[in-house]
């Protein structure tokens, strides 16, 4: 009997996280600013790798964005969380970067991460801190079989964040994507996987015991 797909709409999907240091939520109307100030002081840092930062930065585009993330996120297309220090009283402090779920298959439950940081607050383990945040609700809450990190071979940073939170350099696939300037580079891919799952064999059977 074939099941129908659940709608992805229907899936239960945190809008907040927290950790000791952060609170890692779903944007939403009235971020705009907070993503301006952290995006316009950060783009040095993040133009070599990032096409977005490329583009063309106001208040007014930067709240547009904040609200199309919380509709995006709300229909399930695609899980921008942004990322704020956490006040002692549990309380959000200023935006210090983003992370969240991207092109993801809701059928298979695979997923990859994305992750940024505000300048001046990179070497603090905070990208860890919520990566590892985010890679836990998808391999738990969301039943991710499969949950990535890609990253140019170049980005030594962002992959040092994937080897501390447990991902495995599954390959390096050459010439794989253009980069910012337009230029072929090198994609490192490492990935966590739930290992409470049986994998298929190459045949397309079942596992065996």
């Amino acid at each position: 009997m074939t099941v129908a797909p659940i709608d992805p709409r229907l899936i239960e999907v945190p809008m907040r996280l927290d950790t000791p240091r952060l609170v890692i939520r779903c944007p939403r109307a009235g971020d705009g600013a907070s993503y301006f100030e952290a995006v316009s002081a950060s783009l040095d840092a993040l133009k070599p790798w990032m096409p977005w930062a490329h583009e063309p930065q106001t208040p007014e585009r930067s709240e547009a964005l904040a609200r199309g993330f919380h509709a995006d996120f709300i229909a399930r297309r695609d899980l921008v969380m942004a990322v704020f220090l956490r006040r002692a009283d549990g309380g959000e402090g200023p935006l210090v970067g983003g992370t969240g779920l991207h092109r993801f298959d809701w059928a298979l439950r695979r997923f990859e991460i994305g992750y940024w940081i505000r300048s001046g607050h990179g070497g603090q383990g905070l990208v860890t801190e919520a990566v590892n945040a985010v890679a836990d609700m998808a391999l738990t809450q969301l039943a991710a079989r499969r949950v990535e990190i890609r990253c140019d071979d170049r980005n030594r940073p962002s992959w040092r964040v994937a080897e501390r939170c447990g991902f495995v350099l599954e390959g390096v696939l050459r010439n794989e994507a253009l980069d910012v300037q337009g230029l072929p580079r090198d994609t490192r891919v490492y990935a966590r996987v739930d290992a409470s799952r049986p994998a298929s064999t190459a045949a397309g059977g079942p596992a065996a015991p």
